[in-house]
């Protein structure tokens, strides 16, 4: 038995068990409950005896004994109502005056809800009924299963919490521990080709044809350097945003379809901010790509860079499928795509570069469905 099936065995016996726990508690708590009103109706008639026992002695003019009154006196929590026998009421624990009638039928409903009421008699003389109401220990423990209920959960979604955020660290470790491995492993290839670069020059073949070779050997050193970068935090630097985002644009557009219409429009302003040049390039590189994955290679791809105040917005916008409002935010969840073959990292690793490393904003700005999408980056600029 492997080490993963060995802990869903546990964590499925630990659920269980607490299931069982649960289960075992609130039946408890049910039985206790139970017998607590048993008693309190067991005391409800005894005063109710006594009472009896009182008015038949008042009406024989005998002496009362010790006994019946001090049962009456000792009834100090139990609300209830005395309806006599000729239509007056008399009220005991409760706050409010006898001449309150139509408060006490009220309470006498409410009273009829939660317990049958005890009938007030001698021999086979009736006196009248007593209506009785829970006590407020009574009242109290009612809420007890509830109260119990809401800590189990809050104990339970902070262990789910803990236990997913550890899940998640763990596998932050793995993509980390990847990434900078593919970085140390395209280092080797990538020497390699500096060297046959070096051969090709020596044998004059055409600049125009290595100039092109050594701009794709500057990229792969430039990915090399994001992958190695996850993982840990990447040092800012004072970078003109609209020359940093326009060096990516031109990269992508000459290695595109001529069959995408690229735009790029920009005030004439500098923009300063801080920032991480590879993972700056990587995110807008992410984001122009998604454009084009989402037209299926043919259509127009527009960035654009607008000044607002002390921020700056890159906004790429294209003419593809479109993205529904609901799935605004749970595009930049990892793992979540719309493709047949992708892991669903591009739009995670954007929002983690913008927002965690740059303290800026990435969202969808605006999409509509068969017309295309709008998204927008947000950074603070900073002095020249």
């Amino acid at each position: 038995m492997t080490s993963t099936s060995q802990k869903n065995i546990i964590q499925q016996i630990l659920i269980f068990t607490s299931f069982i726990i649960i289960l075992l508690i609130l039946w408890n708590t049910y039985v206790f409950f139970q017998k607590f009103k048993e008693e309190e109706r067991i005391k409800m008639e005894i005063w109710a005896a006594a009472e009896a026992e009182l008015i038949k002695t008042t009406d024989l003019n005998k002496d009362l004994g010790d006994l019946p009154l001090e049962v009456l006196r000792n009834n100090k929590s139990t609300p209830m109502i005395f309806v006599h026998e000729d239509g007056t009421i008399t009220s005991n624990n409760l706050d409010a005056d006898d001449e309150d009638r139509e408060y006490l039928l009220k309470k006498i409903e409410k009273f009829k809800k939660q317990n049958y009421p005890v009938t007030i008699a001698y021999g086979n003389e009736k006196y009248g009924t007593l209506y009785y109401g829970n006590s407020e220990v009574l009242r109290k423990l009612k809420y007890y299963p509830i109260a119990l209920i809401l800590i189990i959960v809050l104990f339970g979604s902070v262990v789910f919490f803990f236990y997913r955020t550890s899940k998640i660290s763990d596998q932050n470790k793995l993509w980390a521990g990847m990434a900078k491995e593919t970085a140390h492993q395209i280092g080797t290839p990538l020497s390699s080709l500096l060297g046959w670069v070096e051969i090709l020059k020596s044998e004059k073949t055409d600049p125009s044809i290595t100039s092109e070779i050594e701009k794709d050997i500057d990229r792969l050193k430039i990915i090399t350097e994001r992958f190695s970068k996850i993982g840990s935090m990447p040092s800012l630097e004072k970078r003109e945003i609209v020359a940093e985002t326009r060096k990516t644009f031109q990269y992508i557009e000459a290695r595109s379809s001529k069959m995408i219409n690229f735009t790029f429009i920009s005030p004439e302003k500098e923009f300063y901010s801080d920032i991480n040049p590879q993972l700056f390039s990587w995110t807008i590189e992410n984001l122009i790509k998604n454009a084009i994955d989402a037209m299926k290679g043919k259509g127009s791809v527009k960035v654009e860079i607008l000044d607002s105040s002390n921020e700056v917005k890159i906004n790429i916008s294209d003419t593809g499928k479109g993205i529904l409002k609901k799935n605004y935010s749970k595009i930049f969840d990892p793992g979540y795509t719309t493709k047949k073959r992708g892991w669903g990292l591009g739009l995670s690793l954007v929002r983690r570069i913008i927002e965690d490393y740059h303290r800026g904003k990435v969202r969808v700005l605006e999409s509509k469905i068969g017309k295309g999408t709008t998204m927008q980056i947000i950074l603070k600029t900073t002095e020249k």
